[in-house]
């Protein structure tokens, strides 16, 4: 949805023309410009945006100003504003990211700062924002947005935040860094002296030093407090009597005091105060349409030069907003003196929002009105506007505010319903609401065989979504069954939407046609999955959905890999970051997702530097490049290092934590978090827990063997033989054997190489341990085989000392030797030096070792022989017999190569 910018929110109050001037707290506020962050946290009332705008008005920097409301807890509208505020001072900056903040897919939060950030480090001068008013930010992702611009904050820049209560950022770091400067309440209260000015030159009043003393202690300088004061007292006959009887904490005294302000004006400016209360933000033309009075520019001006709380929100005074402490009294008072005009006031301000294209708010006030039919219209005309820009959450919060039989009357808003759940996890509810919109189409089509029965009461406002309907509900039928696991439905339903849109109806083709791919993958028919997932992603991207595409490549590296094709998922993730460096920055959602997949690869071929830094740049990208549902798999891949660099608790800490983040999506979930938890409690010994797992899971040997599953039984095959070795029953290891043969048939009828290889392991061990050392090595070959043109790694090093051992019988039988010598280097010392003779054609001499030693050292040739007290011809023939058996051509890789085997 294009966002018009709400031009009154970026204005500077102007300073008030009988301001109290409060030199000691500019001289805090000019002193901290080379701080990071200056904080201004109060309770309402304590004039924080007035010090700031006074302090604006004599700043030597140039000043952008951000007064935020309630609808800025949406980071794309945040962002937006943000950026466009700065461009208010820094022409030009941001242009990029404002482009790509109105695609459908926009980027994500921190690629997007970290552009701002960069182009904010090329303005030649210092300036400062201002956010104003951030206590109304209750969104986690707005608090992240500010903490990672206050971390990589440009020199040029400072900040400003105005707030009611202390936001969710790292205070206590900037207080020890010295990048914070504070003012609180007790800074920002007025001084007796300040007190006596404000009440005797500003309001006007006639007070003694005793009475000022009185009010001063009695609100403790609270600046509201005392203009609410002074207000009550102008006209009062006996204001020593008031100043005696004025008494009680904040909420009592404001209480008092608007009842004291209210009762004095005439009704005309009584109704107009408590009427417009409703009102986030005031304007002449929409008080009248409210107030249903031609008056309101008027009011807004009288108000504001009577000092009745209302703060101009532009320099030509046409928006102006209540003090929020007196709008919330205001509409207290509305709610009690008029509770008939409340729905009528938001009902009025709705039509105005509508009318002004302001859909938004128009729903907003709607809603508040409790006219849920025009609500509903209002949001079945926003949803697919709400829906290309991923705003679900907010149209399920506006949804279930509706009546449910509101709801069920209107089969395109009951779509659009089913959709935002679905996108939030709710299935069971979504299902409902889907059986909802069918049970009109059946009454649609009922009609046409009979128009003489009575049409019911169906409501439908968007024509074009209702053309949509059966191939919509098809879909979201479909994405539901795949959610469910259950394939025969998700294909049926995803077939009936191709045979339902038009050819160029791409998204909900290639939707349709990737939930097809999805299904097989379920199924364990690998490679039809991966021929229709490929396929329908590309017809997504030709749609634009080129976000989708990216992310989208993970399924297909999923089944690659499982197909036992390493280096093909690395392309596959290396061709998804190329298509998002082609679109620029910042960072497209799936470029993180990219990085973590890669990562994994890396590992597997035991490059633990360059997985670790991928994990990083994922990282570093932030969570938002990636999609919701894969935030689960940088903590897999974490813990995968970890386990490699043999931190095993370290790894089960990530696991806990992926386990709690992963959210169920229409991806297949054929590697559950709680079975590569048993495998690191198995390498750790904690058999009974992986014994307890098992039987939690309802698994056996003796079990049905599907797909989905598979990566469960394997793990419990290593369940099964950890138990053999530690009780030593015959008939545990011959249970594990015949079921790791089940296993090996229906991966290899299913051409799962993967997972091929990891059983062949598995046997080769359990053979191993039953003292069938034929048998054992005919596994290994045949896993070797298969493994060593895709550069499998960790798959046989991660299974340690008994693979060591076997490696080593290997070796002696003349099996996979330069594939072996390969996988060495990545085992520990201790199982490498028990291979090193066997791996070599033939040992080194003791002569020779004595010359490897020596070429360790920095002596050059000549020296090496002096040393050695042989010719030089005599050392060159060692050194050719040492590169011979060592199978290198150079100084330098026999040095690597003896270090590999521990040669030294």
């Amino acid at each position: 949805m294009n966002m018009p910018i709400l031009a009154t929110k970026l204005y500077i109050p102007l300073p008030r023309t009988k301001a109290i001037l409060r030199p000691d707290l500019i001289e805090r506020m000019n002193k901290g410009l080379d701080r990071k962050l200056t904080l201004i946290s109060a309770s309402a009332g304590f004039g924080k945006t007035t010090l700031v705008s006074e302090w604006a008005a004599v700043c030597e920097r140039p000043v952008a100003w951000l007064s935020l409301d309630e609808g800025d807890n949406n980071p794309i509208r945040f962002l937006t504003y943000l950026v466009t505020a700065v461009q208010k001072i820094a022409e030009g900056i941001g242009e990029g990211v404002l482009g790509a903040l109105k695609s459908s897919q926009p980027p994500s939060t921190e690629s997007i700062l970290t552009i701002l950030a960069n182009e904010i480090s090329t303005v030649p001068y210092k300036f400062v924002l201002v956010l104003d008013d951030y206590h109304v930010i209750d969104a986690k992702r707005i608090d992240d947005v500010l903490i990672f611009l206050l971390e990589n904050l440009p020199p040029q820049m400072h900040l400003i935040v105005a707030t009611r209560e202390n936001p969710q950022f790292p205070l206590a770091r900037l207080r020890a860094r010295d990048q914070l400067t504070e003012l609180r309440a007790t800074d920002l209260r007025f001084t007796p002296g300040e007190t006596e000015t404000f009440l005797n030159q500003v309001m006007g009043l006639v007070l003694s030093a005793k009475e000022i003393t009185a009010l001063e202690t009695r609100t403790e300088g609270w600046i509201a407090g005392l203009q609410l004061a002074a207000l009550s007292m102008q006209g009062c006959e006996d204001i020593p009597a008031f100043i005696r009887a004025f008494a009680g904490d904040n909420r009592y005294i404001v209480d008092y005091l608007v009842e004291e302000v209210l009762q004095r004006q005439p009704d005309h400016v009584r109704n107009f105060l408590l009427q417009t209360s409703i009102l986030d933000r005031l304007h002449g033309p929409l008080c009248d349409a409210v107030t249903g009075q031609e008056d309101g520019n008027a009011r807004l001006d009288a108000l504001e030069r009577g000092n009745y709380f209302v703060v101009p929100l532009d320099d030509r005074r046409r928006w102006y907003r209540y003090h929020h402490l007196f709008a919330e009294v205001l509409s207290a008072h509305l709610r009690e003196d008029q509770p008939d005009q409340v729905a009528t006031l938001h009902w009025r301000a709705s039509i105005w929002y509508e009318q002004h294209g302001s859909p938004v708010d128009a729903i907003r006030h709607g809603l508040a009105s409790e006219d849920f039919a025009r609500a509903a219209d209002l949001i079945e005309m926003a949803c697919p506007a709400m829906r290309s820009s991923r705003q679900e959450a907010a149209v399920l919060g506006w949804l279930k505010a509706l009546p449910d039989e509101l709801l069920r009357c209107r089969p395109v808003l009951s779509t659009g319903y089913a959709w935002a759940l679905l996108a939030c996890g709710e299935l069971e509810a979504a299902l409902d609401r889907l059986r909802d919109a069918e049970r009109w189409l059946e009454t649609t089509e009922d009609m046409r065989e009979r128009p003489e029965t009575p049409f019911a009461e169906m409501v439908v406002v968007n024509e074009e979504e209702f053309r949509r309907l059966p191939s919509s509900i098809s879909l979201y039928r479909a994405a539901y069954a795949q959610a469910l696991g259950d394939v025969s439905a998700t294909m049926k339903y995803a077939r009936r939407v191709l045979d339902l849109v038009p050819e160029d109806d791409h998204l909900l083709r290639g939707s349709a046609v990737a939930l097809l791919g999805l299904a097989s993958w379920s199924s364990g028919d690998l490679r039809a999955a991966y021929r229709s997932f490929t396929d329908g992603m590309a017809i997504v991207q030709s749609a634009g959905g080129i976000s989708d595409a990216i992310g989208g490549a993970i399924a297909p590296a999923d089944i690659s890999i499982a197909q036992g094709r390493l280096r093909q998922a690395m392309r596959i993730y290396e061709r998804g970051l190329q298509l998002a460096s082609e679109q620029g920055e910042p960072a497209l959602r799936g470029t993180a997702d990219m990085y973590v997949g890669m990562s994994q690869l890396y590992l597997e071929h035991d490059d633990l530097h360059a997985a670790t830094q991928h994990l990083l740049r994922s990282k570093e990208q932030g969570e938002h490049t990636g999609f919701p549902q894969n935030r689960y798999r940088w903590h897999v891949a974490m813990a995968r290092i970890r386990e490699a660099q043999g931190d095993l608790d370290g790894a089960l800490d990530l696991l806990h934590e992926a386990e709690n983040l992963y959210v169920s999506d229409f991806f297949p979930n054929v590697r559950p978090v709680a079975a590569l938890k048993t495998r690191v409690r198995v390498a750790q010994g904690r058999l009974d827990e992986a014994l307890d797992w098992a039987r939690e899971h309802g698994l056996s040997a003796r079990d049905e063997l599907c797909y989905l599953r598979e990566f469960e039984h394997i793990t419990l095959a290593r369940v099964l033989l950890a138990r053999y070795n530690k009780e030593r029953a015959d008939h545990s290891i011959l249970e594990a054997i015949e079921f790791l043969k089940r296993l090996l048939q229906a991966a290899e009828e299913g051409e799962r190489t993967g997972s091929v290889i990891e059983i062949l392991i598995m046997q080769a061990l359990a053979h191993h341990m039953h003292g069938d050392i034929s048998a054992a090595l005919a596994s290994l070959d045949r896993a070797l085989t298969l493994a060593e043109p895709e550069g499998y790694v960790r798959i046989f090093v991660d299974e340690g000392r008994p693979m060591a051992a076997l490696l080593e019988a290997a070796v002696k039988q003349g099996i996979a030797m330069n594939y072996v010598r390969r996988l060495l280097p990545a085992f520990g010392k201790a199982e490498v030096s028990t291979l090193a003779k066997q791996v070599m054609s033939e040992p080194l001499s003791e002569r020779e070792r004595e010359v490897l030693r020596l070429l360790g050292t920095d002596l050059s040739g000549p020296n090496i022989a002096r040393e050695l007290m042989v010719s030089l011809n005599t050392l060159r023939t060692h050194t050719k017999n040492i590169y011979d058996k060592l199978e290198v051509n150079n100084r330098r890789s026999a040095v690597r190569r003896a270090e590999e085997l521990d040669l030294f």
